[in-house]
């Protein structure tokens, strides 16, 4: 994304992990740095909107009068270069190999935002410092597209170019910084490249595709090292620490589906060769390898856990304020044996408070609360949080108070905090008015996204104490009215040097300063100074004023060039200035050129424990320093006092400065990790400062003691999932997580009963600090039982795991007519049936809360008549399946068993869209023989042989008689409907020669269903002859399709749409017994699942199903 400037130019760069390809950070770590400097002509008019684009405004004459005034200013020397045939080309990376080299190498790229693609490019070389470039297209084919520059940090000779993935996969080796180049094709698409820090032949690289790839000989052939990586969660060894130098750390998603962390050698990282060294799955993008630590995250039962490993230790759980609740944590700086971290909080939108920790990365305490945050270009976090180079200890955040940004400074690392002291003129020597704590001093603390721009804070390692910022002087933070700081005695003091916004560098090692406007109008000169910004001298720097894009300022040290890239004009080539700054300084420094500075923090000489003496170029020598030049330090300790120590953890600072415990915190808790016998240190409260050097003093007062462990009985004893939650499948590992907040670990049996008849017992908590991991083989619901005991008492802990079997199909068994006010039994079928404890939701009508139940058959009272929709959804685990029917609800009908010629069963597949297909063919053929209205008909075909059905009348929609007549109006349609299929009328053709006659069952008519009672007993025993009768000839044709040697099984069918079963009679004195209440639900879901085969079918016969069907039993 390009962030858009005044000027209609755009400027991109972006800062994230070394292995994102568009990035500064890792272009700098590879020895690169890079700019991308466009122009989007499509946004000019919008941005300069009200006239011509100030570029276009800049004319001839202007001009002209403008290089007349130059040649009476002082001028710096140098040249300018144009890159002639580029002017379209709206992006460019620049390279400047360093010190002992004067090659500089230049992509210019034309990017299509619309797609997202490089489609021209040019690759420019320079061998004497800029003066000169020669353009090499032709040296790495002129049908080449190049999108990417790299240069391997251990050897600036070796320079690697990407071609753009759109066009080809290819990459472009040189050896001698960039003169000749070799190409080599490539069968995967380059994302991102990942230098090794010291071997200069190895890289990594990532796809297009998340597989990440090693060579060993600077891309001439690569080896896949696994699927499915995390972007940018990848780096190499560290030295010193990890064993093999070709060791690589990753995140990647396994084949389970989860994510875990991953170490492997480059060459040796087939899946036998991989080692966890963490043993639970984490969080996707968590995993950071940083120094001496490595942090993962992972989140059980909603609350995100952070875990650390301090110089390839095994993991430990971060220990944060027990009610800090973080929802977000970035790491900010892990220098110096010490973590910073940046935590969001659980009341926190648009602030981190700011977490430092103990050496080992473990334990976490408050540094800063309510530290400011924004967004970057690509939506990344970024903390208002500098550290200044030079000086260890010394930071400056912006800190939101009373809804207002002000800056705080501190120099003993986040134990205490002030604001900065304003000046006490401005830049015409009129005093400033600033009373504290009301008015002072505040600064934006962004790094420039762009290396080419200086950003709005800076301060350099060989400048110490040097410090140019860009801010206001007032009650808060402003956007507005900034002008441009600067501090000598790192903060203790500032002064005001600009008036506006301008861009400062350190030239020649910090002794002395540049700036230029930063402003959208074309510049031509530049302000320098030799005494830290008290005064300044005015240069230019070209002849025709140019409209700034970048800078790079002195990379070589020694060369003492500043290189500046910009335009003349909107549509003019790219021109890049060299200045030559030599002749700013007359001589090389000598002695008496230096002056020692005493650092202190508001008069107080002993900073993070010590005195500190450094050597300076005086204000105001127009010397040159040498390059071996190096800044001597005369340090000495100072005697330790109270500020040279923090609270430890779970202590808060009152306002009296001293350390009590939190209100949460026991500090006995500590003791825990050790035995009796053994000693532990135990906290007074007070922890030194990481890297303070303070000596006696307070030291023995405040540090921790050494004591005896006590001995304690177990308390707090808990059981955990390692994914935190109490679901899990059958047959699948389950992870449990023993934890005890008090008691003696070393001594300590454990005993963890898993509720089905398995335990197992340790005689302490060290085999089971990773988890204890078992496996069920049924499913149900299991108490899960930890008990500790050791000789001063015991303690116990409970878990209920529901371990399930997932579901695959369900099946609605519903009546598809019902008699309205009365009750209707519906049932869920579920495949497989042994799955475990399930939960039913079950939808009726237009409702929008559903009944619950634990049982898989509910009764249901219709009090509507017409179409009722019934849904069922099946819970197991993360499994949610369902199924939906539809029920016809009236005051009351009529059905009748219908039967067919003996044909249609060679026909019948015996599934339910079959099925549902005939029964509309016979409710067609009945309608047009009898002349029934479509409404009063209704056919369902049962599953299962001989093929059969059931026939059912309704009333007539419309009819307003009364019910007399309207039940003699629905016998008659009986009875018209019963001589049609007594004297065969009704038939349909099945398919060309394939006639089908639908006959009466040779059973008594069943009678008119309603609401009412008082049915004959007669009737009675005719359905209970019916029940027999049916069940004679169902078992008879069951028997017959059940044939031993044949079990040909297809694939599941789910049914989507209703299909038509028998009805269900709501009468309790006479219920109606049709064939669909011959056969079992679980039979039934079989022949839903099953397709039959008929005869010999050579393409059904080469179809076998590789369908496993769950062997899931509950228990």
């Amino acid at each position: 994304p390009a962030q858009m400037i005044p000027s209609c130019f755009s400027s991109t760069l972006d800062q994230a992990h070394p292995g994102s390809l568009p990035s500064a950070e890792g272009d700098r770590a590879a020895g690169l740095l890079r700019t991308a400097v466009g122009r989007d002509r499509s946004v000019c008019p919008e941005r300069c909107s009200g006239g011509l684009c100030p570029r276009k405004r800049w004319t001839a004459q202007a001009g002209k009068a403008a290089r007349l005034r130059a040649a009476e200013e002082p001028r710096l020397g140098g040249s300018t270069f144009a890159l002639s045939g580029d002017a379209a080309h709206n992006q460019a990376m620049v390279h400047w190999s360093g010190p002992n080299s004067s090659v500089i190498l230049i992509l210019t790229k034309l990017y299509d935002f619309n797609l997202g693609s490089v489609t021209e490019s040019s690759l420019w070389r320079s061998t004497d410092y800029g003066t000169t470039y020669e353009k090499l297209n032709d040296k790495v084919g002129l049908k080449t597209v190049l999108s990417y520059l790299y240069v391997s940090p251990t050897n600036k000779r070796k320079i690697m170019l990407l071609s753009d993935p759109e066009i080809e996969s290819s990459i472009l080796m040189s050896n001698d910084e960039g003169a000749t180049y070799q190409k080599y094709r490539l069968n995967f698409y380059i994302q991102s490249l990942l230098f090794h820090p010291k071997q200069e032949e190895w890289i990594l690289a990532y796809s297009l595709d998340q597989k990440l790839y090693s060579s060993m000989d600077f891309g001439r052939k690569w080896q896949l090292m696994h699927e499915r990586v995390t972007p940018n969660r990848f780096y190499w060894s560290v030295a010193g620490l990890d064993k093999e130098p070709d060791l690589v750390h990753m995140e990647a998603r396994t084949a389970d589906g989860r994510t875990h962390y991953l170490t492997c050698r480059i060459q040796e990282c087939s899946e036998t060769k991989r080692i966890g060294p963490f043993s639970r799955s984490i969080d996707v993008s968590s995993l950071v390898v940083q120094d001496e630590y490595i942090f993962t995250q992972v989140t059980a039962g909603g609350r995100a856990n952070y875990y650390v490993s301090y110089r390839r230790e095994p993991f430990a759980q971060i220990k944060l304020p027990k009610y800090s609740l973080p929802k977000d944590m970035h790491i900010i700086s892990t220098d110096e044996n010490q973590v910073f971290a940046a935590v969001q909080e659980w009341n926190q939108n648009d602030t981190y408070n700011l977490y430092i920790s103990d050496t080992r990365g473990v334990y976490f305490t408050l540094a800063l609360e309510n530290v400011k945050s924004s967004r970057g270009l690509e939506g990344n976090i970024i903390i208002d949080l500098y550290e200044v180079a030079g000086i260890k200890g010394i930071f400056l955040a912006n800190r939101k108070v009373d809804d207002q940004i002000k800056t705080f400074i501190t120099y003993n690392k986040g134990r205490d905090w002030r604001l900065l002291q304003a000046p006490d003129t401005n830049l015409r020597g009129d005093p400033v008015v600033c009373q504290l704590p009301f008015c002072s001093l505040h600064l934006h603390l962004q790094l420039s996204e762009n290396p080419y721009t200086s950003g709005s804070i800076s301060s350099k390692q060989t400048a110490p104490g040097l410090l140019v910022a860009t801010g206001n002087i007032g009650s808060e933070l402003s956007y507005t009215d900034i002008g441009v700081f600067i501090s000598s005695d790192g903060g203790n003091s500032w002064r005001q040097i600009f008036e506006e916004e301008y861009n400062v560098w350190f030239l020649d090692w910090g002794g002395a300063l540049v700036a230029m406007k930063h402003t959208s109008m074309p510049v031509r000169h530049l302000w320098v100074s030799f005494d830290e910004g008290r005064t300044w001298s005015k240069y230019s720097f070209t002849s025709t004023p140019l409209f700034v894009d970048g800078s790079l300022v002195d990379p070589g040290i020694e060369t003492q060039i500043m290189t500046v890239f910009g335009h003349f004009s909107l549509r003019s080539e790219w021109q890049l200035v060299k200045v030559d700054y030599k002749s700013l300084f007359g001589r090389r420094c000598n002695r008496d050129d230096y002056q020692t500075w005493h650092l202190h923090n508001q008069g107080e000489p002993c900073v993070m424990g010590e005195r500190k003496i450094y050597k300076k170029r005086k204000p105001g020598a127009q010397c040159s320093l040498s390059w071996d030049y190096s800044q001597t330090v005369v340090s000495e300790p100072c005697v330790c006092g109270q500020g040279d120590f923090e609270c430890d953890y779970g202590y808060e600072r009152h306002s009296n400065n001293q350390c009590v415990p939190a209100f949460w915190f026991n500090p006995s808790s500590l003791s825990k990790d050790c035995s009796i016998g053994q000693s532990y240190l135990n906290s007074t409260g007070y922890r030194k400062i990481v890297s303070n050097n303070c000596t006696d003093g307070l030291r023995e007062k405040y540090m921790a003691k050494m004591e005896k462990c006590p001995g304690k009985a177990p308390r707090g004893l808990r059981i955990l999932t390692s994914d935190g939650k109490l679901v899990t499948e059958q047959g699948h590992n389950a992870t449990f997580i023993i934890l005890m907040e008090e008691g003696d670990l070393q001594r300590t049996n454990i005993q963890l009963d898993f509720g089905d008849g398995i335990a197992v017992s340790y005689a302490n908590f060290s085999p089971v600090e990773d988890g204890i991991r078992h496996v069920y083989k049924s499913a149900g619901i299991f108490q899960v039982t930890a008990y500790a005991e050791n000789s001063l008492g015991s303690d116990t802990a409970l878990l209920f795991l529901h371990v399930v079997c997932p579901v695959e199909h369900v099946h609605l068994s519903v009546p598809f007519v019902a008699t309205r006010n009365k009750d209707v039994n519906i049932t869920a079928v579920v495949w497989p049936s042994q799955a475990g404890t399930l939960t039913y939701f079950w939808w009726f009508g237009n409702s929008t809360k559903p009944l619950i139940t634990l049982e898989s058959s509910i009764s249901y009272t219709f009090a509507m008549e017409g179409m009722n929709t019934v849904t069922v959804q099946v819970a197991a685990g993360n499994t949610l399946i369902q199924d939906t029917k539809e029920i016809a609800v009236h005051e009351y009908f009529q059905s009748q068993l219908l039967s067919f010629s003996p044909n249609l069963d060679y026909h019948n597949p015996d599934i339910p869209e079959w099925r549902q297909d005939i029964g509309k063919v016979i409710k067609r053929a009945l309608t047009q023989v009898t002349g029934i209205p479509d409404e009063q008909v209704l056919v369902a075909v049962f599953p299962g042989l001989p093929t059969s059905a059931e026939l059912f009348i309704l009333p007539y929609k419309n009819t307003t008689e009364r019910r007399k007549s309207s039940e003699a109006d629905l016998e008659q349609v009986v009875e018209i409907l019963f001589n049609a299929l007594n004297q065969n009328l009704v038939q349909f053709e099945l398919k060309p020669g394939v006639e089908v006659i639908v006959y009466v069952t040779q059973l008594t008519l069943a009678p008119l269903v309603d609401s009412s009672t008082g049915h004959s007993s007669s009737a009675m025993l005719m359905l209970l002859s019916v029940v027999f009768v049916g069940l004679a000839v169902f078992l008879i044709y069951k028997f017959k399709r059940k044939i031993p040697w044949i079990n040909i099984y297809a694939q599941v069918q789910h049914d989507k749409e209703q299909e038509m079963i028998g009805s269900v009679s709501q009468s309790e004195n006479a219920p109606k017994i049709t064939l669909s209440e011959f056969t079992d639900p679980e039979e039934l879901m079989d022949k839903e699942l099953d397709t039959r085969v008929m005869g010999s079918i050579s393409t059904i016969a080469n179809s076998e199903s590789t369908k496993e069907i769950p062997n899931c039993t509950s228990v």
